[in-house]
């Protein structure tokens, strides 16, 4: 069994936001995979089904970007699942709006939900799937940056990019996560 996690908020307002990409990215997954996402619990809503070669849960965090750790170690636990079949996907100011990186372990390189995570569940050896979002312009907050909406003339990157994601997920799950990289890791 695996674990795809999408990193967001889970108030409505953040949706269309850079940190929500995370949420966005699943959300086209599961919809693709024809898996309804629910309530699970105060901590996740998410669902179950199948990609690739085997069972699949997909997961979307109600408990906040910042303390994300707390709802994937529940979900862990009621999946009997370990941190080796997890993936989580979310935000990264450090790519370039439109690309895409796999990271099979590593520290969170300052962002606060990936943070959270190896905190909460004491290790970094779980997969990620980055989603660029850009770096701020000069003289703006990154704070403030990922939680504004990507811009009318960012739509339609966004959404190629999530298009994209899904099959580099549908790839990781059906052949592993170094042939996802070599597919869609541009130069």
């Amino acid at each position: 069994m695996k674990v795809v996690v999408g990193l967001g908020n889970p108030d409505p307002g953040y949706s269309a936001t850079r940190h929500n990409i995370g949420f966005r990215v699943v959300e086209a997954f599961a919809a693709a995979h024809r898996i309804s996402l629910r309530k699970l619990s105060s901590q996740a809503r998410g669902g179950r089904g199948r990609s690739g070669t085997g069972e699949l849960w997909i997961v979307e965090p109600l408990t906040w970007m910042n303390r994300s750790g707390a709802a994937v170690r529940w979900v862990l636990q009621d999946t009997g699942t370990d941190a080796g079949a997890l993936i989580v996907v979310y935000d990264d100011l450090d790519l370039p709006l439109g690309r895409l990186r796999f990271k099979q372990r590593g520290g969170h390189g300052g962002h606060n939900g990936i943070r959270s995570i190896i905190d909460v569940i004491g290790t970094h050896e779980f997969v990620r799937l980055k989603i660029g979002v850009g770096r701020p312009p000069t003289g703006t907050d990154p704070v403030e940056y990922v939680l504004e909406s990507f811009t009318s003339s960012e739509t339609s990157l966004v959404d190629a990019v999530i298009a994209v994601a899904c099959e580099a997920l549908n790839v990781a799950l059906a052949e592993g996560v170094t042939a996802a990289m070599n597919r869609f890791h541009a130069a």
